[in-house]
């Protein structure tokens, strides 16, 4: 089994990488694989609806999205973080998921992310922390994947990686994420060994609310 690790931060090795490293090493000593993907920090473009994925299986803008969209097809969960930036994900995290999903959903139904448990971590100085987060947890909930969740929301605090260290419930919660993964994937494995198939997948219905 394995896990991959989405650093949405502009800094590869920031707050946010010290967090999802907790993460990691708690799936590790579960015996659980894990990768951390860093975004990077050149610009990265939002979606322009130009529907192009649907045809090629792929964003039509071949950088960082698509890199991580040949990933997770092998991965077994998700951990996407990211750093708060004006109460919201970041600018570059936000296009990133944006386009990773949709075209993910438009080009291959979903092969990658269906039914794969997913969990947002966000890492803060100070506030902003459930605005962020709430925001990230609609991308999952839309892709019909299961949320990983602790005993508190999946955030950390401080300005500076060693800060993040000294914030002790922020670890704790960041442990307890990597434990509750592991268990959930356990449980899933068990499922598929036992004949238990994922939900068979039906033709989504479009409605908009324009009467003519």
């Amino acid at each position: 089994m394995k896990v991959l690790l989405i650093n949405g931060s502009p800094h590869k090795e920031g707050c946010t990488y010290t967090a999802l490293c907790e993460v990691a090493g708690s799936l590790n000593q579960e015996g659980v694989d894990t990768e951390i993907f860093w975004i990077g920090n050149k610009p990265l473009g939002g979606c322009i609806a130009c529907l192009k994925c649907g045809e090629i299986g792929k964003c039509v803008f071949d950088d960082a999205v698509n890199v991580l969209r040949a990933k997770a097809y092998e991965a077994d969960g998700f951990v996407f973080g990211t750093p708060v930036h004006y109460a919201a994900a970041s600018g570059n995290m936000t296009a990133f998921m944006d386009r990773l999903f949709y075209s993910e959903l438009r080009g291959n139904a979903n092969k990658a992310f269906r039914m794969k448990p997913a969990a947002a971590v966000v890492s803060a100085r100070r506030a902003g922390t459930t605005a962020a987060f709430d925001q990230m947890m609609k991308y999952f909930t839309i892709q019909e994947m299961p949320v990983v969740s602790t005993r508190y929301w999946n955030m950390v605090h401080g300005a500076r990686p060693e800060d993040v260290k000294k914030d002790g419930e922020g670890l704790f919660t960041m442990m307890e994420l990597g434990r509750n993964m592991a268990y959930l994937l356990r449980c899933q494995e068990a499922g598929k060994n036992a004949g238990i198939e994922i939900p068979k997948q039906e033709a989504k219905v479009f409605t908009n609310f324009i009467r003519g």
